[in-house]
């Protein structure tokens, strides 16, 4: 799948280190109050969500589609939704499913979060898909509230192959957990370094 992806370069030899260290993630991860536990829920929440992401991008994307000020940072040139942008962004959003649950959170991963989070800010949004577009960034508000729909939707389909209420539950947090880092880590770019 990742080898069709337009703009997905998760494995180029070109993608640039990220400043966030491992000690950095690590103590993100404490904060997170991550666990090796969180490691293997995560794990088999990718075995479950993974052949669902088809579906899991249409809940995702109807929200954006009908939310105004989400759909906005998709528009091209012409002020309107620019579909082949929205097809482009959906095809590397499924794969981040893929990646969030089966990769290792190592050096290499940071650096593809470093990519992600440089792509949705003023330094990189649009330049991957050669859009012409006035939304020149995704607010840092929404890029943060955005941990909620991508959590609270997935917890049915999680339950589609977990029905035991205990590990479900670890499946659910482990979720939540694994989408609060990555919205942490996508946030480094809109504050100086020093904050």
């Amino acid at each position: 799948m990742s080898e069709t992806i337009p703009g997905y370069t998760y494995d180029s030899p070109d993608l640039a280190p990220s400043p966030v260290t491992l000690d950095d993630l690590r103590n993100l991860q404490t904060t997170l109050l991550w666990s090796d536990a969180d490691t293997e829920a995560l794990r088999r929440a990718g075995e479950i969500l993974i052949p669902q992401t088809d579906a899991i991008l249409d809940v995702w994307y109807g929200f954006v589609g009908s939310t105004p000020h989400l759909v906005a940072t998709f528009v091209g040139e012409g002020g309107q939704p620019d579909g082949e942008y929205l097809d482009r962004v959906r095809a590397r959003f499924g794969q981040w499913i893929a990646d969030l649950t089966t990769r290792d959170f190592d050096e290499h991963w940071l650096a593809y979060q470093n990519e992600i989070a440089r792509r949705h800010h003023p330094t990189g949004k649009n330049e991957t898909d050669g859009v012409k577009s006035p939304s020149t960034h995704v607010p840092l508000r929404d890029l943060i509230g955005f941990v909620v729909p991508l959590t609270v939707t997935i917890r049915d389909f999680l339950a589609k192959g977990e029905s035991d209420a205990g590990r479900l539950d670890a499946l659910y947090h482990a979720w939540f957990k694994a989408v609060t880092l990555t919205a942490a880590l996508w946030a480094r770019p809109y504050a100086p370094d020093t904050w």
